[in-house]
């Protein structure tokens, strides 16, 4: 009998040990399992685009299309940085706003993630205003990422955050909050929505409630399935965020509905699907005044490319290189395409063009100088994940060729779409923002004025050319003068003893002013801000901790 017992219960230990051992793997099971069970994926449907009238209505109001990019790294763009994979990859699309539009050189992303930038794109108010402060996890997503940093790579312990129990669906914008749509569609304008919104889906916050007409909601996120003839996928076996990713998403979409009552298949690789809609609603709007905001995934993971695009750009000697640069070369496509239908459609000169990204480049899938030349990235205040494209090309209404190096953010596009469109901000409510009209056109430049970065324990400045970061937990202060130092190599927080005294006060002031985080943050991951998660951390790397 005691053999028995110790038998079972040397079993039971080694079943145990193995499921400890195997536990990362155990969760992405279950992950994958309950996102398949959550929603049936339909056929691929024909969307009914509202049209627009027959003839032109007598509004002269510019269209304006707003384009977002997530994840793309200064370098990625070829005007900027020189191209991926040092310049073999070229992005002339996107290099026509140099030419054709004004270029803001020092364009700040509102946040180093993307959801809090979204909502500082549509409110023109900082996440410390509105709250909306963290990006929102799927169930699971934290605590997966909290075991999988601990097991490699040389990083410090991934902390656990607060408890935070509320649905993915549920965190985002409040309804409450005005956003640029909401005020466009008072003004007559048709407004539509294409690809990601990552700003909730629930009490008020689906695209559909915050002023759009019609919404092509990015459902989920894979951008084919995994197992179709035309994909080149690229896993990243050594972070968990990407794991995470590859069990939770499915390739699906919805129209006018965010639950998942109603989902269907894309039509087609998600860059170039979201492509092609965008394409027939400016042709079915080209008689009214609208306002589209195409919202890109790539070159978000998971990395997945089509054949053809991953042939095209040739052998890279990286496979995870080449299919992010085949992901690259579909998003100038698609920006070329949405100028081309603007010019076929006669709509050029009266359009707005805005473009930018969510963020900086990636650390976590391996790849290097995706943010060349800054330091840092996507997770960091530093340069690289902070520094994001600011392109406005409007023929009617501003030079070309004009390249501006006065700090902006994300914070300022609300505003100056709202003044370029002849409406008003809202009254009874702080905007943050100013309207870069002024300073576009020569007219005007603008003041001096602290633009400020928070997110949890982080925090940072940029007031004129001096640029402090802080963090409560680990690291810093950092301290730089961009106008000397723009890549942030030396650190001048010990000599400055008292400009940092100055910024931090600053911090604490702007920090103190909103109404705190409207949820909390899951987890605190240690980011290495030199080296990707394909390299190993040192003691001697210099490390800061993230709250999301």
């Amino acid at each position: 009998m005691r053999k028995v017992f110790y038998g079972i219960l040397i079993a039971l230990i080694i079943s145990g040990g193995l499921a400890w051992a195997n536990r990362v793997e155990l969760m992405l099971y279950m992950v994958k399992k309950k996102s398949q069970a959550e929603y049936t994926v339909a056929p691929n449907r024909k969307i009914a685009w509202k049209q627009g009238p027959a003839t032109p209505s007598d509004s002269n109001r510019p269209n304006i299309v707003m384009i977002v990019l997530d994840d793309v790294g200064y370098n990625d763009i070829s005007a900027f940085g020189g191209g991926i994979a040092g310049g073999r990859i070229q992005t002339p699309n996107i290099d026509r706003f140099i030419s054709e539009g004004v270029v803001f050189t020092n364009s700040y992303a509102g946040n180093a993630t993307c959801s809090p930038s979204r909502g500082m794109i549509m409110t023109g108010r900082y996440q410390t205003t509105t709250g909306y402060e963290f990006t929102p996890f799927p169930g699971g997503m934290g605590a997966l990422i909290t075991i999988g940093n601990s097991m490699n790579n040389g990083l410090p312990k991934t902390l656990p955050g607060l408890e935070n129990n509320m649905d993915f669906n549920d965190q985002g914008l409040p309804g409450e909050e005005v956003t640029l749509a909401e005020i466009l569609k008072d003004e007559g304008y048709h407004t539509v929505h294409i690809g990601k919104w990552h700003m909730g889906r629930t009490n008020g916050m689906a695209p559909n409630d915050q002023g759009f007409d019609e919404s092509l909601l990015m459902h989920s996120g894979m951008y084919l399935p995994e197992d179709h003839p035309d994909v080149v996928n690229a896993k990243i076996e050594f972070d968990p965020i990407d794991k995470f990713l590859w069990a939770r998403m499915r390739y699906s979409a919805s129209f006018n509905d965010a639950s998942n009552d109603d989902t269907f298949e894309p039509g087609g690789y998600l860059t170039d699907y979201w492509t092609n809609e965008s394409v027939k609603v400016i042709e079915a709007n080209r008689n009214r005044p609208f306002f589209l905001y195409l919202a890109h995934w790539g070159t978000h993971t998971p990395l997945q490319a089509t054949r053809t695009d991953y042939e095209a750009v040739g052998d890279l000697g990286s496979h995870t290189l080449q299919v992010y640069a085949a992901m690259m070369r579909a998003i100038d496509r698609s920006v070329g395409r949405v100028l081309q239908a603007l010019e076929d459609t006669g709509q050029t000169e009266n359009t707005i063009v805005v473009l930018t990204s969510d963020n900086g480049g990636v650390g976590y899938i391996g790849l290097n100088d995706l943010n060349a030349p800054y330091r840092g990235w996507k997770l960091t205040f530093f340069e690289g994940g902070l520094k994001v494209p600011g392109f406005i090309r409007w023929p009617a209404g501003l030079p070309e060729g004009v390249q501006i190096d006065v700090p902006m953010s994300h914070i300022d596009i609300m505003p100056t779409l709202v003044e370029a469109a002849g409406a008003a901000l809202p009254a009874d409510r702080q905007i943050d923002g100013l309207s870069l009209l002024p300073v576009a056109r020569g007219q005007a430049g603008l003041p001096e004025r602290p633009i400020f970065f928070h997110s949890g324990i982080n925090h940072a400045v940029r007031m004129g050319d001096w640029k402090l970061q802080v963090n409560d937990l680990e690291g810093g202060p950092w301290l730089y003068n961009l106008s000397k130092d723009p890549t942030e190599q030396k650190n001048l927080a010990p000599a400055y003893p008292e400009k940092v005294a100055e910024l931090h006060n600053l911090i604490k002031a702007h920090t103190a002013s909103g109404p705190g985080a409207l949820y909390p943050y899951s987890m605190l991951a240690p980011i290495a801000i030199d080296k990707t998660r394909a390299e190993t951390a040192t003691p001697d790397d210099e490390v800061v901790y993230w709250a999301n």
